[in-house]
């Protein structure tokens, strides 16, 4: 994933709605523009309630709070730069997002009609709109423009051109996933981009120069991402109360899986979009995101989906309960929904080493199952 600062340079040259801000490193000097608010520049969300974002009215404000942010943990990324950025007055603030499903070359649209913090909370993920579609330019669009105009009055018009302007630079930069909270919404109808993030893929690099310039100009920013990327895994955590943990592949099935178990009145604890064509017979992966999972202490289910395409669904059985084993420190039930290449020597192999993973291969009923088996919280 990009950091903000970056995806907003891209948009920004684009032509998109960008509030002016600069990127700052620890003993840069401060721009001398205030009021502004001051961003953690990690890969990863929930900064905001991290503290890592913070607004200063005056530039005494302006340095000290770049000076409390520079040097944070957010997420497990250490803020080694800060975004200074300009206030943008909006009257609304909504929710836009693209998230490709590479397994099935499908993307999903989301919008809601809140934006920010409040998209998090699980009374307001009920007005989140989304639709599934071809990866097309067209289809998205067409896509985007039926959602936009499910919202309300004041919102759809900046929703729908915001969309339509967006669409093109996802498959400029061949992106994985491109994340707009909030989209500011002015009293004029006229809208700004207020946080935002774009995921890439890094395979495409080699054939997009603009983003191999950017990478290689943070190059010291990345790197923590970079050695994070080399585990194979992207990982973000959610809800440090979530109560249940995903191990998934692929981005758009797991935001999707993050919804559904939201409206259904659930906390999901993680993303994580794992890659199981490089699993290679080593259980290491597996076993790094369920240490993590388990360090949750609410968590009381866990819900795998794996879709095997090359890989055979023999081999990531056999390394499931051998990660298992290796982390005893994760009791809760587990659900895995399997599908692909090997799907019956898979439930032989877990029926034979008496393991508690309760298999599906229907999604929904997975998702039912996994929720069922929520074990009751102490006390």
């Amino acid at each position: 994933m990009l950091l903000e600062h970056d995806a907003k340079t891209l948009m920004a040259e684009a032509g998109l709605p960008v509030p002016w801000g600069v990127l700052v490193r620890a003993g840069d000097p401060l721009p001398s523009r205030a009021p502004g608010v001051v961003k953690a520049q990690v890969p990863a969300g929930g900064r905001g309630k991290a503290g890592g974002i913070k607004v200063a009215r005056d530039l005494a404000e302006l340095r000290a709070a770049s000076d409390g942010i520079l040097g944070m943990i957010i997420r497990g990324h250490a803020a080694r730069s800060v975004r200074i950025e300009e206030l943008v007055d909006f009257a609304h603030e909504a929710y836009l997002s693209f998230a490709l499903d590479a397994a099935r070359a499908q993307v999903t649209v989301m919008m809601s009609r809140h934006g920010g913090v409040e998209v998090e909370d699980a009374a307001t993920r009920a007005d989140l709109l989304s639709e599934t579609v071809v990866l097309d330019q067209e289809a998205i669009a067409a896509a985007a423009a039926r959602l936009a105009a499910r919202l309300p009055d004041a919102l759809a018009a900046a929703v729908a051109d915001a969309a339509r302007r967006l669409v093109p630079l996802f498959f400029a930069h061949e992106a994985l996933l491109i994340e707009v909270n909030p989209l500011f919404v002015r009293a004029d109808g006229s809208w700004a981009i207020g946080d935002a993030k774009l995921a890439i893929d890094e395979n495409a690099l080699a054939r997009r120069p603009r983003l191999a310039a950017l990478v290689e100009d943070h190059a010291d920013l990345y790197r923590e991402a970079a050695l994070k990327l080399e585990q194979g895994f992207d990982y973000v955590d959610l809800d440090p109360a979530g109560d249940i943990g995903l191990i998934t592949t692929g981005a758009g099935l797991s935001m999707q899986l993050v919804d559904e178990l939201t409206a259904r009145g659930c906390r999901p604890y993680n993303f994580c979009d794992i890659r199981t064509g490089q699993f290679k017979g080593d259980p290491t992966r597996l076993i790094l995101v369920m240490e993590r999972i388990a360090t949750g202490p609410n968590i009381r289910s866990v819900l795998i989906n794996f879709f095997a395409g090359h890989t055979h669904l023999g081999e990531i059985a056999r390394l499931l309960i051998q990660a298992l084993a290796a982390v005893p420190q994760l009791k809760a039930p587990i659900t895995a929904r399997f599908i692909g290449n090997g799907l019956d020597e898979a439930l032989a192999i877990i029926a034979d080493a008496g393991s508690p993973i309760a298999i599906e291969t229907d999604l929904e009923r997975a998702i039912d199952l996994a929720i069922a088996r929520l074990e009751p919280a102490d006390g």
